[in-house]
C-alpha cells in the first residue's frame, strides 16, 4: 500500500475564505494518497499586494513552515504569486518548498513556448516581472495583464473579479500569441480548468502546479538541499516577537 503523505499549503495572507479556495484547488489535483493541510497565519495582512505586504507576510509563512515541519508534513506550498519568503522557508524546512509563481512558470514552459500572466493590481505586475527575471523565464513571458481589482475582490461573491480574469485571459490569447496563460494569484486557483476548456489553451494555476511538483519531488526522494546556502539557519538567539522561531 502506498504511504499517505501530507502536503502543507500555506496561504500567506489571513483570509480564511481564500485559504478555503486554495485548499479546494489543491485537493482537486492531489493524488488519493495525498492529504492537503491548508493553513494561513493568524496575524499579518488580509491580502498581499506589494513589497511591504510580502515582508509582513513572510514571518507568518515561516511560522507555518515551522509548524508543518513539527507536524511531519512531506512538503510545503507557498500559495501567493509573489512567492514571499520562499528561500527563507527552504532554509527552515526539511521537505521541499514550492512557490506557486515559480511552479506555474515552470509548468507553462512545458506546454507552450510563450506564456502570458493575468494578475490583480497593476503594481503586482512589477513583482511578477522581478520573479520572471529571478527564475529565468523573462524570455518566455510574452506579456503581463492586470485586471485592476484587489486580491480580496476574488472572494466578495459578486463574480466581477472572476469575469475580469476571464476577459483578461481572452485578451491575452488574442493579443499576445501566447500558447498558455498563467493565473497570477492564488485566489484564482479555482478558475483554471473552466478557462482551459473555454479558451482551448492551457491556463496554468500555480496552486495545482505546486502541489504536483511537491508530490513528484517526494516520490523521487528529493528534498531541499542542505548543502550550501539553503542549509538550516545558523543557530543564534532570537529575541522578542521572534523568539518562538528558535
Amino acid at each position: 500500500m502506498t504511504e499517505r503523505q501530507i502536503i502543507q499549503v500555506i496561504n500567506p495572507n489571513t483570509s480564511l475564505a481564500m485559504t478555503e479556495t486554495i485548499g479546494a484547488a489543491a485537493r482537486a489535483v492531489a493524488a488519493p494518497t495525498t492529504e492537503i493541510l491548508a493553513v494561513c497565519p493568524s496575524s499579518g495582512v488580509a491580502s498581499i499586494e506589494g513589497h511591504f505586504d510580502e515582508a509582513v507576510a513572510t514571518i507568518g509563512v515561516l511560522e507555518q513552515i515551522k509548524a508543518g515541519r513539527e507536524q511531519g508534513v512531506c512538503g510545503h506550498v507557498i500559495a501567493c504569486f509573489g512567492d514571499p519568503g520562499l528561500l527563507a522557508a527552504r532554509e527552515l524546512a526539511q521537505g521541499p518548498v514550492i512557490g506557486i509563481a515559480e511552479a506555474a512558470m515552470h509548468m507553462a514552459t512545458m506546454v507552450a513556448t510563450r506564456f502570458s500572466i493575468v494578475t490583480t493590481l497593476p503594481r503586482t505586475v512589477v513583482i511578477a516581472q522581478h520573479l520572471l527575471q529571478q527564475y529565468g523565464f523573462e524570455r518566455h513571458c510574452a506579456a503581463l495583464h492586470a485586471i485592476n481589482l484587489p486580491v480580496l475582490a476574488l472572494e466578495d461573491g459578486s463574480g466581477v473579479a472572476q469575469e475580469k480574469v476571464r476577459q483578461g485571459c481572452i485578451r491575452a490569447k488574442q493579443q499576445d500569441g501566447s500558447g498558455a496563460i498563467v493565473l497570477g494569484c492564488g485566489g484564482m486557483a479555482n478558475l483554471a480548468r473552466e478557462l482551459t476548456q473555454e479558451l482551448g489553451i492551457p491556463i496554468v494555476d500555480g496552486v495545482g502546479a505546486a502541489v504536483k511538483m511537491v508530490e513528484s519531488l517526494v516520490a523521487l526522494g528529493l528534498s531541499t538541499s542542505k548543502h550550501g546556502d539553503l542549509d538550516y539557519p545558523v543557530r543564534k538567539t532570537l529575541t522578542g516577537q521572534f523568539k518562538h522561531l528558535n
